[in-house]
């Protein structure tokens, strides 16, 4: 049996070298499904290394790994990770989209195919979004905002708990902005990717045209009723009826009629 305090080691260094890569969040959830008998814990470890306070890149990319790792999870029928997740969802998005607004937009996008995906209801999901959309109003409000005396005083707080004096959350270093470029954009080129594939399922293609399709309005009914009334008028027309032949008895031979 594998010693429990190195399985959450090594499964929380996976989490802290995510990246944007379909490869990287494969390997972090077989490992959590290796160890599903340690699900309790490895979900502890997905939760702590969003509250600690990583960086915003650590934080996204764990945020989309729960999307593949719940499809894994219940591909490989442990609905306890999936359990344990619908629980926490309210922690965890907290932990990634704090009261400053940041992270918001990485968490509406995962939220949207959690919920496409069944795993969250539409109205879970709205709330969420709700709060979200608040904060970010919040934030932005507070930014906007100047400090009355300048400076605020914080006292004895150390250092790494001082608040910028303009409201807003610290500023990403150069390196991360440029990861965080990159990461999405091979986010983006994995999901323009996605919108053309096809489920295996029997029915898949017609089940997809069914759902892009939009409801039959009156316009649609108008629309048949006269395409309808051309083709009818375009049978009429091809079968209309040839006029009457001459008498039986009349022949022609070598030119003359012959009776």
């Amino acid at each position: 049996m594998a010693d429990p305090f190195e399985v959450r080691m090594r499964f929380t260094s996976q989490l802290q070298h995510l990246n944007a890569s379909v490869t990287s969040a494969q390997k972090a959830a077989q490992y959590a499904l290796k160890y599903k008998d340690m699900d309790e814990d490895l979900h502890s470890c997905i939760v702590e290394q969003l509250e600690r306070g990583n960086n915003m890149n650590t934080r996204a990319n764990i945020m989309y790994f729960i999307e593949h790792f719940l499809e894994m999870a219940q591909k490989d029928n442990h609905v306890d990770y999936v359990r344990m997740m619908q629980r926490d969802i309210i922690r965890i998005v907290d932990a990634v989209a704090p009261d400053d607004g940041s992270g918001a937009a990485n968490v509406k996008v995962v939220l949207q195919g959690l919920q496409q995906k069944q795993f969250l209801q539409a109205q879970t999901v709205t709330e969420i979004e709700e709060v979200l959309k608040e904060r970010e109003t919040s934030a932005r409000d507070a930014g906007l905002s100047s400090p009355v005396n300048g400076d605020v005083d914080m006292g004895d707080a150390p250092p790494s708990h001082a608040i910028p004096t303009n409201g807003r959350a610290p500023r990403l270093e150069k390196r991360q902005i440029e990861q965080r470029i990159e990461e999405d954009r091979e986010r983006h080129k994995r999901l323009r990717e996605s919108i053309w594939a096809i489920p295996s399922h029997d029915n898949a293609e017609t089940d997809k045209i069914w759902e892009e399709t939009s409801d039959m309005g009156d316009d649609d009914h108008i629309l048949g009723q006269e395409e309808f009334t051309e083709w009818r008028q375009s049978m009429e027309h091809q079968c209309a009826p040839r006029p009457p032949a001459g008498p039986a008895s009349t022949r022609i031979t070598n030119g003359n009629k012959k009776y």
